[in-house]
């Protein structure tokens, strides 16, 4: 079976501020992934949007974690479908493969995979186009990473890139960084690490801090709560990091280039009010990309004022190209790994 392709904005129509329901709705469950709750990122912002549309429309609904969620991804799953919850959204990248089986088991359950494709017509697949906005922070931070007029800045072309740990999921941000980066300046570095963890920062701050004492003044961080440790490296460091998933500039302002925005938060609201309106899109891929405001760089409220207008306006004429489809950013999702990465 085909997904049809929705893209983000045409699934909140007529689900709007007045969508409240009923108690009669099954409840509703969100797994929080891997990092947990207090990762200022990924499972935070996602949650937030959860707390939204159970607020806005009244159903009951309840936030699951683990401490081994990757691993005991399938029996979280079932206790949740037996448990009488009527949607279970997934923010955990692993448990797209056992969705499949279990949503065949438990069909009268709506269920939810981010990041990921998967087969299903009770499964709504959530796909954000992170390799486009991750384009944009790679083209910025290629521009910036020689100029050492400003502070922070070294000569060197060599920036940064620190994932969670190695997956399709993560290396979708990494490789759009890279190809972003490499437009800018073809013979630029960029160095690449996995931490193998989602919730260490002192593991994010050790390995952010041996880049910068490697030359790279800007890191990169797909690492969820580790990466809070990376951003601290950079304030400690007088460099920079650039945020994931929501607005991080404001961790550490004047330490954070820029943020690569993916609004979890809007994709998980709109489900619940979906699922709630009895309009759950099973069987669908929603699409969050450029295009649709689903991933953007954030204002760099913080950092803007010392960044030369020229750069920012490089990004946007970038930001325009990819769009119109003038510039194909790979993804490693749909496509596999490129040769520059393999």
């Amino acid at each position: 079976m085909s997904k049809r392709v929705i893209m983000a904005g045409a699934v909140a129509i007529g689900l709007g501020a007045g969508s409240a329901v009923s108690g009669d709705v099954a409840p509703v469950a969100l797994i929080i992934a891997q990092g947990g709750l207090g990762d200022g990122s990924w499972n935070d912002t996602a949650n937030a949007g959860f707390q939204a549309g159970i607020e806005k429309t009244g159903v009951n609904g309840r936030t699951i974690e683990s401490k081994d969620v990757a691993a005991q991804g399938e029996e979280i799953m079932r206790r949740a479908a037996d448990g009488g919850f009527g949607l279970v959204i997934s923010l955990e990248w692993i448990h797209g493969e056992p969705m499949e089986k279990i949503a065949r088991d438990y069909p009268d359950t709506n269920w939810v995979i981010m990041n990921q494709t998967r087969e299903g017509d009770n499964i709504a697949s959530v796909v954000f186009s992170e390799h486009e906005g991750s384009y944009l922070a790679g083209a910025l931070a290629a521009q910036v990473t020689t100029d050492t007029s400003i502070e922070g800045i070294n000569a060197d072309p060599v920036i940064g890139v620190i994932g969670g740990r190695k997956s399709p999921g993560i290396d979708k941000f990494i490789v759009g960084y890279i190809q972003g980066a490499t437009a800018i300046n073809p013979d630029i570095e960029v160095k690449v690490a996995y931490a193998e963890s989602f919730g260490d920062p002192a593991k994010g701050q050790q390995m952010a801090q041996a880049m910068f004492d490697e030359g790279a003044d800007i890191v990169y961080q797909v690492a969820g709560g580790t990466g809070i440790g990376i951003i601290e490296a950079a304030r400690a460091a007088g460099h920079y990091a650039i945020g994931v998933d929501t607005d991080q500039d404001g961790m550490a302002p004047g330490a954070v280039l820029t943020s690569m925005v993916k609004r979890v938060d809007v994709a998980v609201e709109t489900i619940v009010e979906a699922h709630a309106a009895g309009a759950f899109p099973g069987g669908e891929k929603m699409l969050f990309g450029l295009a649709q405001g689903g991933v953007a760089l954030s204002e760099m409220t913080h950092t803007r004022d010392v960044i030369p207008a020229s750069y920012v306006a490089k990004v946007d004429e970038l930001k325009a190209k990819v769009i119109a489809g003038d510039i194909d950013v790979w993804d490693v999702s749909e496509q596999g790994y490129p040769d520059f990465f393999k």
